[in-house]
Parts: structure tokens; C-alpha cells; sequence
């Protein structure tokens, strides 16, 4: 599988894609206008090691709920990102059994590396 969570409206997200020179057989999910499923979320967490990696807290929703001051477990983490798009890292691309996850230099790099291997 290949595929990609993103945000249409994420200006950093439609960068990345446009950088990553994708072909055809990727699938591109705007996390806006089409939720996360349970389902979804369970296979990109098989492919990491804990929903929290997953968790975006650059979300405004992370600051106005008070949530930096909770202690969040893992069913909280994955509650969140079930619950409201914004709370999901982006973007999360999947290439077969390999997940990359945000924005990062790094993480953007180790991508393009995998799109074009």
C-alpha cells in the first residue's frame, strides 16, 4: 500500500507531497473531508511504535483542552486523533511496511528516499 494522510488545507502538507514527486499508485486522503477510520489508525500504529508518535501537540486543540498538563495514554492519544483531524501528526505517509510521520526535515528525506527507491 501506498498512501498518504494529509491536510488539503496545510500549506506544509501540500508542499511536502509536491517535493515527494509521487506517482499514480499512491492514495491521497484529506483527513479533513474524509475521517480516519478505527481501522486506519490501528494499521499506522502497527507500523510505529505507540499512538502518541502519531499525535500531533502543535494542535491548537492540544493547548485550548489543557491536554499538555494531563498525563494521556495511549487509548487517550488514539481517542484524540479518532476524534478531531487535527490531532493526527501530518503528514503520515505509508509505503508498503514503512510509516513516515510529520513535517520533520529527517522525516521528509528518509520519504522522498522511499517514494523513489
Amino acid at each position: 500500500m501506498k498512501k498518504i494522510y494529509y491536510l488539503s488545507s496545510c500549506n506544509t502538507c501540500l508542499r511536502i507531497i509536491d517535493e515527494l514527486k509521487i506517482h499514480d499508485e499512491f492514495i491521497l486522503q484529506d483527513i479533513k473531508s474524509e475521517s480516519i477510520t478505527n481501522t486506519q489508525l490501528e494499521e499506522m500504529r502497527c507500523l510505529t511504535d505507540s499512538y502518541e508518535s502519531l499525535f500531533s501537540k502543535r494542535a491548537r486543540l492540544y493547548k485550548e483542552l489543557g491536554l499538555k498538563e494531563k498525563n494521556l495514554t495511549e487509548d487517550n492519544f488514539k481517542k484524540f486523533i479518532l476524534e478531531h483531524y487535527t490531532f493526527l501528526k501530518r503528514p503520515v505517509t505509508i509505503i508498503n511496511d514503512q510509516i513516515f510521520i510529520g513535517n520533520s526535515k529527517k522525516v521528509v528525506e528518509a520519504t522522498k528516499k522511499a517514494v523513489h527507491e
